[in-house]
């Protein structure tokens, strides 16, 4: 068996926490802060905390919390060993510690990737779910439970202390998401202490982001295949395509990386940047996967492998979403959709249409259905758009077209499940009464509840690739 990876850590102290540490921010904005640091020096190094489990920290301790991100080309596989972490915590295990680190003089940045779900906010409003059993418990104690708390709660120590605020940096894909944390945020402070909120209102920031990087699943194969690349055996590598675009709003209160020199784009708006991202990458992802999983493919690769879903991505880009969007300054958005479609193929990415299709119920308003009201209004078609969250409903039942059971990973899969009726119409009225998934104007629109309970039905008589080939 080959020798284990391991970097000795470094010594010196972290400027950033990072809540969440899954493989996408291993493989993404860990590459732009290594490559800040790599060029500019600075103490940015990343304390992170894993807010669930302890897997990502038992796997990583071993190796001196060193990891191999590996960039998967058509043409081979590149490895390269980041060290920039400092140390792992787990936050069930020790909340207070992870609150000391978030507190302490040296953190500057405290980053997210919890995915949309962490925020405890309701997707259709953006506002806190004071419903949400984290948030209750967090009302009611110190050591907090969700990320939202563990803010708060950080900013408090902080406040309490005499030292300034961190700056919170949401990555993870929702709309205007510096916006919507900075909300959460204070209305969860408000609940606890009016003059907190007051004062992180005044003094603190939440800068927006647009991430963008591909990064499957790790996989068993995969640790196989690291070891043979580098010849050393590595339990946390994380794999991701080539591509990667970072843009950053520049407000900072305590001081930031030089991202710059490694390729972020640092502006004063990222808003349509954020859209183009959101609806044009993760909206057509997401339909792709529902559709293309419903069909038997596997992967995005295998789906794009597909002529009949090709059609359906370009007429997805061209005429439902494209007409939406305001391109951002020097965007061509007809060649962006070009370099999404050579990405979604990238026969290297093994992006499991399972793995995307995760928790749709936060996902599909930010990713679809803003696009569908933005087109209902335009008196714009969206036939392809709802075909796509038809087949959202579709995999929510539970069920495949060969009546085969789903593991449904959503938040909300038992009330979608509870939802399904003989009848398509009655079922998309249960959908459609979802006031924290579906935005008012759809909800009350009559026309959109008709072409939705079609598009169901025909997917419950024809299946999803004869659906998609129909359009």
């Amino acid at each position: 068996m080959p020798e284990r990876l391991y970097h000795p850590p470094a010594d010196a102290p972290a400027g950033i926490v990072h809540l969440g540490l899954g493989a996408f921010f291993r493989a993404h904005v860990a590459s732009y802060i290594a490559d800040a640091m790599a060029q500019h020096g600075g103490d940015w190094g990343v304390i992170g905390v894993s807010l669930q489990s302890a897997g990502v920290r038992d796997r990583l301790r071993p190796q001196g919390w060193a990891y191999t991100a590996v960039e998967l080309t058509p043409d081979g596989e590149k490895p390269r060993v980041m060290t920039l972490l400092r140390d792992v915590l787990v936050a069930p295990e020790d909340p207070a510690a992870v609150l000391e680190a978030m507190a302490a003089p040296t953190t500057r940045i405290v980053s997210l990737t919890v995915t949309e779900k962490g925020y405890c906010h309701e997707p259709a409003t953006g506002r806190l779910d004071k419903a949400h059993r984290d948030i209750a418990h967090d009302l009611e104690h110190d050591l907090p439970k969700s990320a939202p708390g563990y803010l708060v709660r950080a900013l408090q120590l902080r406040h309490a202390r005499g030292l300034p605020p961190f700056t919170v940096m949401c990555c993870d894909n929702l709309p205007e998401n510096g916006h919507v944390v900075r909300g959460v945020v204070l209305e969860l402070a408000r609940l606890i202490d009016p003059a907190l909120a007051d004062w992180i209102d005044a003094h603190g920031a939440f800068p927006s982001t647009m991430v963008d990087r591909i990064v499957p699943a790790t996989t068993p194969d995969d640790l196989g295949r690291v070891a043979a690349l580098t010849g050393l055996r590595d339990e946390a590598p994380v794999m991701h395509e080539p591509f990667r675009q970072w843009v950053v709003e520049d407000r900072f209160c305590a001081g930031r990386p030089h991202w710059e020199v490694a390729g972020a784009q640092m502006v004063a708006d990222v808003t349509p940047f954020e859209h183009m991202k959101l609806r044009m990458l993760n909206g057509t992802h997401s339909a792709l996967a529902y559709l293309g999983y419903l069909a038997g493919h596997k992967t995005i690769a295998d789906v794009m492998s597909d002529p009949v879903f090709v059609t359906y991505a370009r007429k997805l880009w061209q005429s439902e979403i494209i007409p939406t969007l305001t391109p951002p300054e020097a965007t061509d958005l007809a060649a962006y959709a070009d370099a999404l479609a050579d990405r979604y193929a990238n026969p290297a990415i093994r992006h499991r249409t399972w793995q995307i299709a995760m928790d749709g119920s936060q996902k599909l308003p930010q990713r679809i259905l803003a696009t569908l009201a933005d087109n209902r209004a335009a008196e714009r078609d969206s036939a392809g758009l709802v075909l796509a969250l038809a087949a959202w409903m579709r995999y929510t039942s539970g069920f495949d077209e060969s009546g085969a059971e789903i593991d449904v990973k959503d938040p909300l899969a038992p009330r979608l499940a509870a939802l399904w009726r003989d009848e398509p119409r009655d079922t998309v009225a249960g959908y459609l009464n979802m006031s924290e998934v579906f935005p008012e104007t759809l909800r009350q629109d009559e026309g959109f509840a008709t072409q939705l309970s079609q598009a169901l039905s025909g997917l419950l008589t024809k299946g999803a690739r004869d659906m998609v080939a129909s359009l």
